[in-house]
């Protein structure tokens, strides 16, 4: 099946968009920063090995198992290597403000699609219950 993408003027200015986004200074930071972990193998390594560790105590948790004072310690201790080993820190960091990036285009479009106009500050600083609750907020 193939998709092909409608050159609409939405489309247009979502390239648009995308480009400034690419252009902004933090934006190389945060490349660079990415790309120097996903290089350097002990770090993902450490990354990969805290995240495996993570999901085996929450699924101990789910199934009411118990999860001793052992694993938690190497769990916290795992975690304070990784946030320690500064390749790794700087990828956490350039994950948060992607993510960050991410929610701010993610709230405008949603409030803009909600209220049929462009939010102001107050309609993007009120809060609500969630997406599709209704309330209004």
């Amino acid at each position: 099946m193939t998709t092909t993408i409608e050159e609409t003027p939405i489309m247009q200015k979502t390239r648009e968009l995308c480009q400034a986004i690419l252009e902004q200074p933090n934006m190389q930071s945060i490349r660079l920063r990415i790309d120097a972990f996903m290089a350097d193998e002990k770090s993902k390594e450490q990354y990969d090995g805290l995240a495996e560790k993570g999901q085996a105590l929450q699924q101990k948790q789910q199934m009411s198992m118990p999860v001793s004072g052992d694993e938690i310690a190497d769990f916290e201790q795992r975690r304070e290597a990784l946030l320690n080993n500064p390749v790794a820190r700087d990828f956490l960091d350039a994950q948060e403000e992607l993510h960050q990036v991410q929610q701010t285009i993610q709230q405008y479009v949603t409030k803009t699609l909600e209220l049929g106009r462009l939010p102001n500050e107050e309609d993007l600083s009120s809060g609500g219950c969630g997406s599709g609750c209704g309330c209004h907020h």
